[in-house]
């Protein structure tokens, strides 16, 4: 109860810092609290069911829905198709906010920032998983990834593309409900980490202009392709003539 109690006022202070952050209007085009309601009810939902009965309860039930046999391995690819997404929809030429380089960068920061926050909570909150594999289970590291870079296409092309800028919440929706058939976290694992991604990415891209810097502005139809091929993935630029 100490640590859920802790990791509540923490959260809560965030949301005051951010506040007094809008308040002082450093970015006055939107409001930043506004963007932040969201996230951080999700954090606090998670917070307060963890070991609760109703997860407890919910949890017996989906796990009823699908057997206790139940494993894919599909989670550990879904977590990652809102990355792929933005990079496909550059090939295919849908417009985006941003230039493919400072998509790049955000997606980067954001999800980099959205993993070391995860990890720092898991290693501070003994939490066993549902199938007692560990004690690292709040919160969920694939949701809080997923819903980072899922919060990231959606800020890309959530005023050109709505389809594709929700297919990312889309994806880290299903790696969400994959965890938990998976009987590796409980719902409440998944709400906090979904607001931790959404949280990062959003303050990410509320402050990108703290950090612009792009060498390839200049440079035309100049784009960042990936690449996968049997047990490697990479990147590599695209230039059309």
């Amino acid at each position: 109860m100490k640590i859920k109690i802790a990791v509540l006022l923490t959260f809560c202070t965030i949301g005051s810092l951010v506040a007094q952050v809008d308040s002082l209007q450093i970015r006055p085009k939107k409001k930043l609290f506004k963007k932040t309601i969201v996230p951080l009810s999700l954090l606090t939902a998670g917070i307060l069911l963890s070991d609760s009965n109703f997860e407890k309860n919910l949890h017996e039930t989906a796990q009823g829905w699908v057997g206790n046999d139940f494993r894919t391995h599909l989670d550990d690819y879904t977590r990652y198709a809102p990355v792929a997404t933005i990079f496909v929809a550059n090939v295919a030429g849908v417009k985006a906010k941003h230039h493919w380089f400072d998509q790049t960068k955000n997606l980067a920061v954001s999800m980099i920032l959205t993993d070391v926050v995860t990890r720092a909570i898991k290693n501070s909150v003994y939490k066993i998983r549902p199938d007692g594999s560990n004690d690292n289970a709040f919160p969920s590291g694939h949701t809080s990834i997923a819903f980072a870079s899922g919060s990231a296409v959606y800020e890309e092309y959530k005023n050109t593309n709505p389809y594709v800028a929700y297919s990312g919440y889309g994806f880290a929706t299903i790696t969400g409900g994959l965890r938990l058939f998976n009987n590796k976290h409980f719902i409440s694992d998944i709400l906090a980490g979904a607001g931790i991604g959404i949280l990062v990415t959003k303050l990410v891209y509320h402050f990108d202009y703290l950090w612009k810097w792009n060498p390839f502005l200049k440079f035309k139809d100049v784009t960042l392709v990936p690449r996968y091929a049997p047990g490697n993935v990479g990147l590599y630029f695209s230039k059309s003539f």
